[in-house]
């Protein structure tokens, strides 16, 4: 049986076979703790962590010691969000974010709500942009963190972080960034965009499962975080645990090949992306693209097939691996709440489906994926009662 063309690249990404061959070393002959610094093995595995380490932060712009492994990005957003409100209580207890945000940014504001928070929760216009205007107002004396995605994870939009971070700045109110989607794929400087607090993870990027980081500023302002994990100091006294070497390494090796490919990638991308869109709508033209044409992220398609179940169409789709929307979210049958932040109704909603393009797919996949997408919904609409296919 063949195996159907992946368009999921924003639930995850394949390993690049690079990045394995970088990581194996340290599954087999460099098996040290990088904790145990009194022997070879253990300085060989800490060497190595701490050569990840600066990749990283200089992708980010960043100092080393700014860098806090995790397990991924939702422990770091986590961290981030209630190690800030720990520390920060005494000046205040209002939080700021905005609809569309991840569930692991909006679940944990609603544990902090349980907790007597107080959260703002910004509208989005209809190509899901959120306006720094608005977060300027929302603003309040007793405000201590604005957390604003980069890049939405359903729809691609991109938000105007640097507009958003100099505004916090001015203000003197923490920004978190949840940059899972844009992280190697977007330039992102922390100290340009004024940003304190950025979460990413490392297979989002053709990386390993199970290894993300937070970025903590360290200078103007320095950020003070309440541990969430104890238990033997590690990374600092931010993150305890013994650190996955082998994994760290794989995250340090995706992002130097994300900096080798990222211009032509993302061409190549943005190039295959306008080609299925343009095709799909000019066969179909009651197809609806969710998100803004232009300021999206290069692999990103999210499409409502307006009359139609999105679950159908991806049971028909036999020959296409995508998803209806975040992976985080799927086993709940509610509409996406990001779709419904941009108007859409239920009904709408239920017909949409997120393709997310990746460095593997060749333009002859993409080819046939879109002619299978087009196929399918004809064949769809044709067994279709004529007046209910009008009708919507």
């Amino acid at each position: 049986m063949l195996q159907p063309i992946y368009l999921d690249n924003q639930s995850t990404t394949p390993l690049d076979p690079s990045v394995l061959k970088s990581m194996l070393p340290y599954f087999q002959n460099k098996h040290g703790n990088a904790a145990s610094v009194h022997h070879a093995y253990g300085r060989e595995a800490k060497e190595a962590v701490e050569m990840a380490r600066r990749i990283i932060a200089s992708e980010l712009n960043a100092q080393t010691r700014e860098i806090i492994f995790t397990s991924g990005a939702t422990e770091s957003i986590n961290l981030a969000i209630r190690g800030v409100c720990d520390q920060q209580k005494e000046k205040g207890r209002h939080l700021i974010t905005q609809v569309t945000e991840h569930k692991a940014v909006l679940d944990t504001c609603v544990a902090m709500e349980k907790q007597g928070w107080e959260v703002t929760y910004l509208p989005v216009d209809a190509m899901g942009r959120v306006d720094p205007d608005a977060v300027m107002e929302s603003i309040r004396i007793d405000t201590v963190l604005v957390s604003i995605m980069h890049a939405n994870n359903e729809i691609g939009t991109i938000q105007p972080v640097s507009e958003i971070g100099a505004i916090c700045h001015s203000k003197n109110v923490f920004f978190l960034v949840d940059a899972c989607q844009s992280f190697g794929k977007l330039p992102i400087d922390v100290q340009e965009m004024n940003i304190d607090l950025l979460a990413a993870t490392g297979h989002k990027i053709y990386g390993p499962k199970g290894i993300g980081m937070l970025f903590a500023r360290q200078k103007d302002p320095k950020i003070k975080l309440t541990i969430q994990l104890e238990g033997g100091g590690h990374e600092r006294g931010m993150r305890s645990g013994t650190l996955p070497v082998p994994l760290i390494v794989g995250f340090g090796s995706a992002i130097e090949v994300c900096q080798e490919k990222r211009d032509g990638e993302n061409a190549k991308l943005e190039k295959y992306r306008d080609q299925m869109i343009d095709e799909i709508i000019t066969a179909h033209p009651k197809v609806i693209l969710n998100g803004p044409r232009r300021n999206r992220l290069a692999h990103n398609i999210n499409l409502c097939f307006t009359g139609l179940d999105a679950e159908t169409l991806i049971t028909k789709m036999k020959g296409i691996a995508c998803s209806t929307g975040s992976a985080c979210s799927s086993a709940n049958l509610e509409p996406s709440h990001v779709l419904k932040a941009l108007g859409h109704d239920n009904e709408m909603a239920h017909s949409s489906i997120r393709f997310s393009l990746g460095r593997f797919n060749t333009l002859e996949e993409i080819q046939k994926a879109t002619r299978e997408i087009i196929d399918v919904v004809m064949n769809i609409e044709k067994k279709l009662p004529r007046h209910q296919y009008i009708n919507n």
